[in-house]
């Protein structure tokens, strides 16, 4: 059962959840405009004190998680959960007047990185928890009444699941079809959520929902209410140790007081909450480089083939050092968002969007890479490479563990429409109406003289700035040079997205492989700041970081140029057209001379309102 929906009420929907105001300075849109306001993240803001939780927790984590144990049974042990409960890790983002330990977003992020490279399930059980279940959106948008009844429970090691996917429903919650019916009292819930991370254990979950004549609605509902059933526990390529479910409501119900932040504002609550429960995907992905970093590093140097460490091998050499130095980069730029979060004097939402995206896809070439360094080894499980005596590297199990980052909490894909539509704000604000099919004249002609006032005073700013200028930014030192080549690359890139527009105008919301590049280069920019900005910073403590900043801007330079080319020499449309005469069958003769499975089963299984006939498996802890 879902909603049918058409493309443009999609369009619509989508377009209402997000924040149309700024109200705060955004480096990234800026970045989109090109205009570079190193400003606005230079000097770095200084960090709160490292808490104690952070020594506590790594003591923990080391003498009591036994990551391959949990990687083997599939299942992270209860008392582990316990064991965190006390140490306060399921309160970490909560204020310490609901119990919690209120730690900032760095120390936060910081506890993920440390907590997944033990195993990556467990990270993803507290960031589920913390960062998109209960805790955040109480924090932004509950009442008092809310935070005082819900958040100490969750501080004391409840565990909560956010749950807004369906079976039928992903990244177009248009179509969403649970629907919370208003009842005496309240609400009566009847649908069915897919993919609920931490589903299977949570006793607090939020559940978006559609209200009749209202629109899709965030609710705080109690685990264990009469008419929710766990159906099943899903399975996946990697984080075996993750609780998630396929969960059914049928006639739930949900007292009004459970409403977060007011009706039909979930959608928009969600995407508020993910400004910064994103980062905690790239804190795992931190993770992650940094463990294979250290194993192709003891590896590389251990291992000798034709008389030489494999390390010193240059194919095996400029492996490891796109590692070293992506892994320097996705920390420099989660530790800069996390700092300008905690400032809270800027706009996140486009830098918390594009270093989701950069680590998401970076971790996954560095878990390759690492996998091709190892060998046959790379391919062999830990726990097989400790049967025969060798050192348990679970370099096969972070390449599966990271995959999903690509996916989670907005697709690569969705990741770049979202960032696009952010880049090119401005621009509609004020020349949409032109480009808008159901505009009338008089709002196309308001809309060419606010265009033209704005073009008149903005594209000029395109034409030189201090990147050009060779002295620019000379406290860097030898890093200037890389900070002048983001200024003026900005620039060409905000005179490229204004050409697109001026070519295809409506139509380039459909030219999603040009916005993907378009956004991938300002990821690059990005992250190139963020580790100038940082060696910078470390320049008395840490003055080889200089070495791995050049080194990063220099790899990342040679991807940018590359994507600056095939924005205007690919084989987009080509493509396309490929894609409809595969689906059309044209070339259904290429999948022959294989044996294929018995297609009897849908790709999307049904669902219909009503009562479970599963068989309830959900997990509560002893």
């Amino acid at each position: 059962m879902s909603t049918n929906v058409s493309e443009k009420q999609a369009r619509q929907t989508a377009e209402a959840a997000r924040e149309s105001e700024w109200r705060q300075p955004s480096f990234g849109k800026e970045l989109f405009l090109g205009r570079f306001r190193l400003d606005l993240i230079h000097p770095r803001p200084a960090p709160a004190p490292r808490p104690e939780f952070l020594d506590h927790l790594a003591d923990y984590l080391r003498s009591e998680v036994d990551g391959a144990r949990i990687e083997r049974e599939a299942r992270i042990p209860d008392e582990v959960f316990h064991g965190l409960a006390e140490l306060g890790a399921f309160g970490m983002k909560i204020d310490q007047e609901y119990g919690g330990l209120g730690l900032s977003n760095l120390h936060y992020c910081q506890a993920l990185t440390m907590t997944g490279s033990v195993n990556a399930a467990v990270g993803a059980l507290l960031s589920a928890h913390q960062s998109i279940g209960v805790p955040q959106p109480l924090k932004m948008f509950g009442t008092p009444e809310q935070k005082k009844a819900f958040l100490p429970r969750l501080a004391a090691g409840e565990v909560s699941a956010f749950l807004l996917t369906e079976p039928d429903v992903g990244s177009d919650p248009a179509r969403l079809g649970t629907v919370a019916e208003p009842v005496e009292g309240g609400f009566q819930l009847n649908g069915v959520k897919l993919w609920a991370t931490n589903g299977t254990v949570a006793t607090l979950l939020v559940v978006m929902a559609r209200v009749p004549e209202k629109g899709i609605t965030a609710f705080v509902v109690e685990g264990d209410s009469p008419g929710i059933t766990v159906e099943r526990r899903n399975a996946f390529l990697g984080l075996r140790g993750l609780e998630n479910s396929v969960t059914r409501f049928h006639d739930v119900f949900v007292p009004e007081a459970n409403v977060i932040g007011g009706l039909g504002k979930g959608l928009r609550i969600a995407l508020s909450t993910l400004n910064t429960g994103r980062l905690s995907l790239p804190a795992m992905c931190v993770g992650a480089g940094k463990r294979a970093l250290a194993i192709a590093r003891e590896w590389s140097a251990d291992r000798v083939q034709w008389g030489r460490p494999v390390g010193s091998h240059e194919a095996v050499a400029k492996k490891i050092a796109f590692i070293a130095a992506s892994t320097y980069a996705m920390e420099s730029m989660l530790d800069l968002c996390c700092l300008i979060a905690d400032d809270a004097r800027n706009d996140i939402r486009i830098e918390a969007a594009l270093v989701k995206l950069f680590a998401s896809e970076i971790a996954w070439q560095v878990a390759d890479e690492l996998v091709q360094i190892r060998g046959g080894r790379g391919y062999e499980t830990a726990e097989s490479l400790t049967a025969r005596g060798e050192r348990p590297s679970e370099t096969e199990q972070i390449l599966r563990d990271l995959r999903i980052n690509r996916i989670f909490e907005g697709s690569t894909e969705i990741m770049h429409l979202l960032i696009a539509r952010e880049a090119v704000d401005a621009h509609l604000a004020v020349a949409g109406d032109i480009i808008d099919p159901e505009a009338d004249l008089g709002r196309k002609a308001r809309a060419g003289a606010r265009a033209g006032a704005f073009y008149a005073r903005w594209l000029p700013t395109l034409a030189v700035g201090q990147g050009q200028n060779p002295t620019g930014y000379g406290e860097f030192g030898p890093l200037a040079a890389h900070l002048r080549y983001v200024e003026r690359t900005s620039r060409k890139l905000a005179r490229s997205t204004f050409y697109a527009m001026s070519r295809w105008q409506g139509k380039l919301e459909r030219r999603q492989a040009f916005l993907g590049r378009i956004v991938d280069i300002g990821a690059e920019l990005f992250a190139m700041t963020a580790v100038c900005v940082r060696a910078h910073a470390e320049r008395a403590d840490r003055p080889e970081g200089r070495e791995l900043a050049d080194l990063f801007c220099r790899q990342a330079r040679l991807r940018a140029e590359a994507r600056f080319a095939d924005l205007w020499d690919n084989t987009d449309r080509l493509d396309v057209t490929a894609a409809e005469r595969v689906l059309s069958g044209r070339y259904a003769f290429v999948e022959e001379g294989v044996i294929h499975p018995p297609a009897d089963a849908p790709w999307v299984a049904p669902w219909s309102p009503g009562a479970s006939t599963a068989e309830d498996v959900r997990r509560r802890l002893r």
